[in-house]
This record gives C-alpha cells, structure tokens and sequence, in this order.
C-alpha cells in the first residue's frame, strides 16, 4: 500500500498559516519516503482554508521526487482556463511532477461566491473537464460545448510531460459518478470519510465494468483513497475529542461514522483499518494529520507502517 500526505491547508483550531510549515511538511513527508503531497481545494469552508495551487508552488523548490497532486481542484469554480493555465505552470515548475485530481466540489457557498449556479455543477464539470484535456495536450482537437469551449488557441507554455496530464475524478462511488470516472477520467479519486472497505470494494467492480463499456483496461486505472484524516493516539479520550469536537463539526458527520472510517486511535486499530481497506482493493491512501504534522508523520512511519501487510 502506497501513502501520500495533505499539505496543511485547513486550519482545524486557532492556527497562523505559514510557509515554514508548509515547507517543513512537504520536505518530512518526501524524506520519510510518502509518495505524493496533495492539496485540497476550497475557496471558503467552516474553517479557514489555504489556497491549493498556491501551497504547491510553494513547496516546488523544497521537493525532487514526490508526486503533486490536486486532491481536488474546482474546475468549474475556478474555471477551466485560469485553472489549466496554473496547472501547466505548476507541471513545467515541478519537472512534470503533477498529477490533477478534480471534482465539482461539494459546497454551495463556493458557487455562490462566484455566481454559478450551484445546480448547473454537474454539466458544467463535465465540459470543464474536456476543456482542461484540450488546453493541456498539444494534439488535442478542439471542444465546444453550452457553456465553455476550447478551440485551437495554444495555452503555452504546455505542461513537461508530453503526453498531458493525467486527470483524475472525484466520486464518493455512485454510478453516476463512477460512470464519469470511467468516461472522463485516468484514474479514481475516492474520499475516506465517505466510503468503507465493503462501499470501496463494491465501486471499484462497479467501476472495472464501467471501464471496460468505454474500451478502457481496469488493470491499468490507478484509484487513491484521499482526505484519510488521521490523528495516532494511545489516548481514548483524545481520540474522542479529535473526532467529535474536531473532525464531527468540520466534515459535518456523525462521530460513530468517523469513528468507523477515520485512522483516529492506536496505532494498532489505525494498522487494522488500513489492512481492511487493502483487502477491499484500496492501493494509495492520501493521509491528512489533524494536528502535529511532522510527529503525526514520524509516528505513523515507524509505527503504523511496519504493521501492514507487503
């Protein structure tokens, strides 16, 4: 199993953002071996909220090896072409490090700040996605649809890597959703707090039998569990604290649900979710640490990791 690591972008308490935390973060989790830094996107949320696509430029001079990932940036908020453009930066800036995960996004009160209708999200995204392929492929034909469109005009520089950049999709696991994965996407992106090992395991048979209806090899489309916030405590009553006076108000969930799904304890229940979750089929799980990033790290590196299944 293959772990990444979210950028503290989301203040859980009182918290001052500053680059020296997002450095030390980026440069803990490459140096303990974590093979992507994700970063989430939101432009308002019941907490303050870094912007993405600024925190992984900040870090490009601070990394060599790590995947950058959008974990998932708002195509149709931010719209496709300011988005594309950052994105060809961010690839060029990084050596052709990024992988783009994106989604429509979940909050109302994002739409509403830049006067979309929060209803039009699902058509709008899967324009929004294609105009995206046409802006970051060099031979990609041009794309016109209701509300956007992407003609011959050539968005440079493009990305380092040649052959575009991989686009994954954001689905909690519906078949509408998995369906766009399939139709849309190179890969899955799943969220932890919105799935369990039997939800996992049943969407990803559900998604091999949409990949295939669409001439795709299932054996070949990477999926990744993000947003797995974790907090590694010997403490009960600390792990109860995190999850229902921390984590319940922010994800807007049930304590018992998060309880469930959530890396929230020893490191030995941690270890056992984790192994539940490779049996389902889970290969990649982005880690989010609640609070104490680089301790958070460490314990999870010499004491969750060795307990996993080769």
């Amino acid at each position: 199993m293959e772990f990444g690591v979210h950028l503290p972008l989301l203040a859980f308490r009182e918290h001052t953002f500053s680059l020296t935390e997002l450095v030390r973060s980026a440069e803990t989790a490459e140096q303990l071996g974590f093979t992507t830094l994700c970063a989430n996107d939101h432009l308002i949320g019941s907490r303050p909220w870094l912007d993405s696509l600024t925190a992984l430029a900040s870090v490009l001079a601070h990394t060599h090896q790590v995947t950058l990932m959008t974990t998932a940036a708002l195509p149709v908020v931010r719209g496709p072409v300011p988005l594309a453009k950052a994105l060809a930066a961010l690839d060029v800036l990084s050596g052709g490090r990024l992988v783009v995960g994106v989604s429509s996004g979940s909050s109302p009160q994002d739409y509403a700040l830049v006067g979309i209708a929060f209803e039009e999200r699902w058509k709008r995204f899967d324009e929004a996605v294609q105009v995206l392929r046409c802006l970051l492929r060099t031979d990609a034909p041009p794309f016109h649809g209701q509300f956007y469109a992407a003609d011959q005009t050539r968005l440079e520089p493009f990305p380092a890597q040649e052959s575009g950049l991989p686009i994954w999709i954001g689905s909690w696991g519906s078949d509408a959703g998995l369906r766009r994965v399939a139709r849309l996407g190179d890969g899955w992106l799943a969220s932890a707090h919105n799935i369990t090992p039997e939800s996992f395991a049943d969407g990803l048979v559900r998604l091999h039998v949409f990949l295939r209806q669409v001439g795709k090899e299932p054996d070949d489309f990477p999926h990744a569990l993000g947003s797995m916030f974790f907090h590694l405590t010997d403490d009960r009553r600390r792990a109860e604290e995190m999850l229902g006076g921390l984590l319940s108000p922010i994800l807007g969930r049930p304590i018992e649900l998060l309880r469930e799904r959530l890396l929230v304890g020893t490191p030995n229940e941690c270890a056992e979710k984790l192994t539940r979750l490779k049996a389902a089929g889970v290969r990649k799980v982005f880690l989010w640490p609640v609070t104490d990033d680089i301790v958070q790290l460490a314990k999870f590196h010499d004491h969750v990791f060795p307990q996993l299944p080769v």
